[in-house]
């Protein structure tokens, strides 16, 4: 579809979502691009129309923090992980949860359906990494290693490797079939915040040292080093259909568009009033929807007097109301 994706990003339109009370963690598309899911630290996922950028459902459950959202490949399962120490499946028709996945001692801060639609992968503050079978929710295996809280996970497009991210500032990449084999990446010098596999084989870590790392799993060496000039948390990596070009979210209101024939920056998408949280293209390839923590003034001005007495009685700190939004961005001509 694409000449050369990488000379085509353009920014042709951009959706202004709210509805959120706390900060918007993560959101992911649907398999054919009809739905947005989004989690936020106000313990809610939403579900979102992109067609018409409407809000389908508010999500309920956890009963803390939702840190990671992720649909399966076909699109009928989602799964959340949240500060409550647990992860859920749920199904999109109709929306109700399906299991409630409760082994982690503490929070979980990642989850990830293999491609397969067999699996899923939880990790969290206990140091552990869980998989989990689909259909029956039962857990199927452990990974240990890491010395710190594990906060990101991917499989690879056929299923037979995954990576995690963790505090230790290492990513370790485990073989899911055959012998068991650990592959440890080094060379970041903060905690690895978020992973992505393209479908080159190809993975990209973010850190919270204000660099991204590519890898070549089959060298097990770092390709490039992105960023790095600003010491700022990258919030997440996102890899385009096949594989051309990398998006990367970090402190700040900008979305970094990279090359990854060379690994240089192509371009910096703006429009966030404040720090862009998530990033993830459609499987298409034609969007690319990245979420932020704003302030909206002209909501706060509206707000009667009456509320306006209410919020005098809470902490000063909960004065501000916040909303919390997405962007989209049209990629490609």
């Amino acid at each position: 579809m694409w000449r050369r994706l990488s000379k085509d990003v353009i920014v042709a339109h951009v959706t202004y979502f709210t509805g959120h009370k706390g900060e918007v963690n993560c959101c992911a598309f649907s398999p054919d691009c009809q739905l947005v899911v989004t989690c936020s630290d106000d313990g809610c996922l939403y579900l979102w129309r992109t067609s018409k950028g409407k809000l389908v459902a508010k999500v309920h459950g956890h009963t803390g923090p939702v840190k990671c959202c992720t649909f399966s490949k076909d699109g009928r399962l989602f799964a959340s992980a949240s500060h409550d120490c647990t992860a859920r499946v749920w199904s999109t028709s109709p929306i109700q949860c399906v299991h409630i996945l409760t082994g982690h001692l503490r929070s979980v801060e990642t989850v990830s359906f293999s491609p397969d639609g067999r699996s899923l992968v939880s990790g969290g503050w206990d140091n552990i990494v869980l998989i989990w079978d689909i259909q029956t929710g039962l857990q199927l295996r452990q990974f240990c290693g890491h010395s710190a809280a594990v906060q990101s996970s991917a499989f690879s497009t056929d299923s037979q490797w995954l990576a995690t991210g963790s505090w230790d500032h290492t990513v370790k990449v485990w073989r899911l079939s055959g012998d068991e084999e650990v592959v440890t990446l080094t060379g970041h010098q903060g905690n690895v915040a978020c992973l992505c596999f393209s479908i080159t084989g190809m993975l990209a870590s973010g850190s919270w040292d204000g660099t991204v790392r590519v890898w070549s799993l089959q060298r097990r060496k770092c390709v490039f080093v992105l960023g790095g000039g600003e010491r700022v948390w990258v919030r997440c990596v996102a890899f385009c259909r096949d594989g051309s070009v990398l998006a990367s979210t970090a402190e700040g209101d900008k979305v970094k568009v990279w090359d990854m024939a060379d690994g240089r920056c192509i371009k910096c998408l703006q429009g966030h009033k404040d720090s862009a949280y998530g990033c993830v293209f459609s499987p298409s390839g034609a969007l690319l929807t990245s979420g932020s923590d704003q302030l909206a003034l002209a909501e706060e001005e509206d707000t009667d007097v009456e509320e306006e007495e209410n919020n005098k009685r809470e902490d000063r700190q909960d004065k501000l109301k916040i909303t919390h939004c997405k962007f989209f961005w049209k990629i490609g001509s």
